[in-house]
């Protein structure tokens, strides 16, 4: 395969699906037939940050897992859930009424994309297929779900999950948890794309909500990110291991035609849209946003 992709001056390989030519594809498919997706979104995150930050984090997190462990990164997607209930609570509070520059869609165009993206995967022939979120919020909990519905219409082994998933504490006292726009999204995008973060912009005493700044912003460390980074990375190569180990070619493959994918939403997926977290009004203990917010429209 012909490298054709630098950072800070060092040759790296190419795994991104979209910037590959077919022979690549088809090296890469054949060295490790693993397809990686990334998910995220356009939303504030400090004015520190640049606001694709989620879905950054989440691509870049699988370039370097593909580029160390093996098998293709599909072209990321920027659109995912936002605006309805709970999101636009936290939104209210953390946002506030500033223009939010969210590329947002209703949780079920989401995830019904999301099963269009695995049935190209499944048909591809693909072993196994890594869904990774860089958004929080219970989106995650609802890919999950998710991926338990579609792995018994697939031949590929399918798993979901955030980020945070498979990191490590970055600093001392730490849980494995993610945060928005603190130390940790914050370290970990100066880590993955340091051009797109300022910590200068971080004001010596900032008045919130900041354009849902996190609180500990200014604890923020390149180095810890790195830190983390490598880590996830390292914990998305063991996942790789586990699903490729039980991929069994025996199986059958159910989800191969776009009347598949309407057939298995319907039947599987739309009576169990009412369990999902995502839609779920509220979280906290506000019951909705202000009249008059700009929140309270899809809310």
């Amino acid at each position: 395969m012909v490298d054709r992709s630098y950072l800070g001056g060092e040759v790296l390989r190419e795994v991104r699906w979209e910037r590959m030519y077919p022979h690549e594809l088809e090296e890469a498919f054949a060295a490790c037939p693993v397809a990686w997706f990334s998910y995220g979104l356009c939303e504030p995150h400090g004015p520190q940050n640049a606001v694709g930050l989620d879905l950054l984090k989440a691509h870049g997190l699988l370039v370097r897992a593909a580029r160390a462990h093996g098998g293709i990164v599909a072209p990321p997607d920027a659109w995912h859930v936002h605006e309805v209930g709970g999101y636009a609570i936290w939104a209210e509070r953390e946002i506030g009424e500033a223009r939010p520059w969210l590329t947002a869609v209703p949780p079920w165009v989401h995830f019904k994309n999301v099963c269009y993206h695995v049935r190209a995967a499944e048909v591809l022939g693909f072993r196994a297929a890594i869904l990774l979120t860089g958004h929080y919020g219970p989106n995650w909990e609802d890919l999950k779900t998710l991926v338990d519905l579609l792995q018994p219409w697939l031949r590929m082994r399918l798993h979901g999950l955030p980020d945070f998933e498979v990191n490590r504490p970055g600093f001392p006292g730490d849980g494995a948890d993610g945060d928005h726009a603190g130390k940790v999204e914050t370290s970990l995008l100066w880590a993955l794309e340091p051009d797109l973060v300022d910590v200068t912009r971080i004001p010596e005493t900032p008045t919130f909500p900041l354009f849902a700044m996190g609180r500990t912003a200014a604890e923020s460390r390149r180095e810890a990110g790195e830190q983390m980074a490598a880590d996830i990375v390292a914990g998305l190569g063991r996942l790789q291991g586990d699903l490729l180990a039980t991929w069994d070619p025996d199986r059958p493959s159910r989800l191969r035609t776009f009347g598949d994918v309407e057939r298995f939403w319907s039947e599987v997926v739309e009576p169990r849209l009412p369990d999902f977290k995502s839609l779920r009004r509220t979280w906290y203990d506000k019951a909705a946003p202000e009249a008059g917010s700009r929140w309270r429209e899809n809310w």
